[in-house]
């Protein structure tokens, strides 16, 4: 039975896993409990592993990375948040990244699923024979799930911050971080995010400069705009000019800035006829649109 499941029927499952974790770990802060870390973890680690499977299916089925349409995108990014999660909540699962993480995801997931018209133009063979289109692509939102990690931290940081001014420092801000902590986890952060954006651009302007067809000047554009600022932020950051609740505020903002930058990206697509060389007809993506 289970082998007869989609792949968006796999991901709605993921989503639920997600949505169980942010509510557990809301009824245990409405009791003004600490929500269970081991808890929170297993259950994000359950869905991460029936997101991947969902995406395994997608991507055998588009022939390539799922990085095809708008839903893909964002399942793509929350999955992206999701490994970071994994790899670095072992450190913080006694605290609220893992409430956070899975409250961010289950949105995502959510969302991207609930939007019919995200998915309903599949895409397969976007990135054609060329691997490090492919790869360049798949860095580039890998470094927005970053990015939305880097956002967690940040919203942490200003809670953590207001408990302090306004001396809150019981009930369920004391599960937060520390002050120090958490911005340096969010430097860090930054600092990935920023390192795996700039492989990716590396890849597609060596490509771009032989081939200018190879990509849409929109997509890299937009992927290059989120670059520069996420550089401007890290470089006032580490030369102490861009601190405290500035720095979080920014990283915020620049989450968002790169989920509408994934958004106005997308949009820009559009079934272009099939691309001619030296006068013969070339295999182009093709279009498939969703039941």
């Amino acid at each position: 039975m289970l082998d007869q499941l989609t792949d968006r029927a796999w991901l709605w499952i993921a989503a639920g896993f997600y949505l169980a974790g942010f509510a557990q770990g809301t009824i245990a802060l409405l009791r003004n409990d600490r929500p269970s870390g081991t808890t929170t973890y297993v259950l994000i680690a359950i869905g991460y592993a029936v997101q991947l499977f969902g995406l395994g299916i997608r991507g055998r089925a588009v022939a390539g990375c799922p990085l095809g349409n708008t839903f893909e995108i964002f399942q793509f990014t929350a999955w992206s948040a999701i490994t970071l999660y994994l790899v670095i909540g072992v450190t913080f699962r006694k605290s609220l990244l893992g409430y956070f993480t899975s409250c961010l995801t289950a949105a995502l997931t959510l969302l991207s699923l609930s939007i019919p018209g995200w998915d309903a133009m599949q895409r397969t063979h976007i990135f054609g024979s060329n691997p490090w289109i492919e790869l360049h692509a798949a860095l580039a939102v890998f470094s927005y799930g970053v990015f939305a990690l880097l956002a967690l931290t940040s919203i942490m940081f200003l809670l953590r911050n207001y408990s302090l001014k306004a001396k809150h420092i019981g009930g369920w801000f004391s599960f937060l971080p520390s002050i120090f902590d958490l911005d340096q986890i969010s430097v860090r952060l930054l600092g990935a995010g920023v390192t795996i954006l700039t492989v990716s651009l590396a890849i597609i302007s060596f490509i771009w400069m032989r081939d200018p067809s190879s990509a849409g000047a929109t997509k890299v554009f937009a992927a290059v705009a989120v670059w520069a600022v996420s550089v401007v932020a890290l470089g006032l950051r580490l030369r102490g000019v861009l601190l405290a609740k500035k720095f979080a505020w920014a990283c915020v903002a620049l989450f968002l800035g790169a989920l509408v930058s994934l958004y106005a990206a997308d949009n820009s697509r559009h079934p272009a006829s099939k691309p001619k060389v030296a006068g013969r007809e070339e295999p182009g993506p093709t279009f498939s649109r969703r039941s």
